[in-house]
């Protein structure tokens, strides 16, 4: 037995602080440590050696409960290379810039594949599993909510509001004679923050604005198709969907960035929502243009509601600066572009549709 194949280090018996020196060398598949005199005999593979580190001591468990310290961490090392010892593949893919590199590679690949296409999977999966009665409180509570944020009771006359509720009842009945609509609750609520809008809650709340009910006042029909797309979002259970999908992507970057991505983990998830929001906007459209068309009106009626709301938006997006300024993530920006949609509702055709 060489000099090079023992080493002196510090043994600890896990009863006593005392630290007591030791020798070190391995035969025969085991790890002998003579202390005073005794030896003392471990299986190689029952010792919990220490990962190989670049500064630090090396500290080793035992199976007894003892432990070994050793300050000099490239003596240990060279010690346990001399004695035949091999770190684990792991430890020498840690130790390996080349393995890192790969590993951060196949990690940002499996980041984009679940960005793109796991979490918009997953997230419409879970949302077509959620029970109405768990939708419908979703939605009681977020109508709770922006009650206290953005909504003020309506000021339009009570028979004013009854009468355009009345209408697109009708025009629901029209397109599903045989009752099979989603179900929905229409109402009515002033907004500054919100402005000429309409929204649609998980639980089938649809909620338009006194500001865009003014803005249409001359257009009854086009108000009909708005309220279409909002029921389109509520058939779709979209936003189930995007409520699941922003929780995943914030679990996702929570997971990545660990406990500090508190605030970060916010980022991803409202623009997640904003780039999905476009297919979902596309889908609610063409819920509308069935809608309105089987209930005996011409999808075009929606390309009044586009070139009015463009009118709207050009002052509203100006600050005192002159900079574009978008208060709230819902606002119309997130949806596709208006030239597009005023294109698809005029473009229209009963026999393209898709069933």
């Amino acid at each position: 037995m060489t000099d090079a194949t023992r080493l002196v280090s510090t043994w600890f018996d896990g009863h006593s602080p005392r630290a007591q020196a030791c020798e070190l060398r391995i035969e025969r598949g085991e790890l002998v440590l003579t202390v005073d005199g005794h030896e003392r005999r471990y299986p190689v593979r029952q010792v919990r050696w220490a990962e190989r580190r670049s500064h630090g001591q090396r500290q080793s468990e035992l199976p007894d409960g003892s432990l070994i310290q050793h300050a000099e961490a490239g003596e240990w090392d060279a010690w346990r290379q001399a004695s035949g010892q091999r770190d684990g593949v792991v430890v020498g893919w840690m130790q390996s810039w080349r393995a890192t590199l790969v590993a951060m590679g196949a990690t940002v690949l499996f980041l984009a594949a679940a960005w793109t296409w796991g979490v918009p999977w997953l997230s419409q999966t879970l949302a077509q599993q959620v029970p109405r009665s768990l939708e419908a409180r979703l939605g009681e509570q977020g109508m709770r909510q922006l009650d206290r944020l953005f909504l003020q009771p309506s000021a339009l006359p009570a028979q004013h509001q009854e009468a355009l509720r009345a209408r697109f009842k009708l025009a629901v009945e029209r397109a599903y004679p045989q009752g099979e609509a989603p179900a929905w609750q229409l109402s009515f609520h002033r907004s500054k923050a919100l402005g000429a809008n309409a929204f649609a809650l998980p639980g089938g709340y649809i909620v338009i604005t006194d500001e865009l009910v003014k803005l249409l006042a001359d257009q009854p029909d086009a108000l009909t198709g708005v309220l279409a797309h909002e029921l389109g979002h509520v058939h779709h259970r979209h936003g189930l969907d995007l409520m699941v999908r922003a929780s995943l992507v914030s679990a996702l970057v929570g997971v990545v960035l660990g406990d500090a991505s508190g605030f970060l983990a916010t980022v991803p998830a409202t623009l997640a929502t904003q780039s999905y929001s476009r297919d979902a906007e596309r889908a609610a459209d063409a819920f509308a243009a069935r809608l309105l068309d089987q209930s005996g009106v011409s999808p075009s009626v929606m390309v009044a509601f586009f070139e009015r709301i463009q009118r709207e938006e050009k002052p509203a997006r100006q600050d005192r600066d002159g900079e574009e300024d978008s208060a709230l993530p819902i606002a119309i920006s997130s949806h596709p572009d208006h030239a597009e949609r005023i294109r698809f509702f005029r473009e229209w055709k009963a026999e393209s549709a898709r069933p």
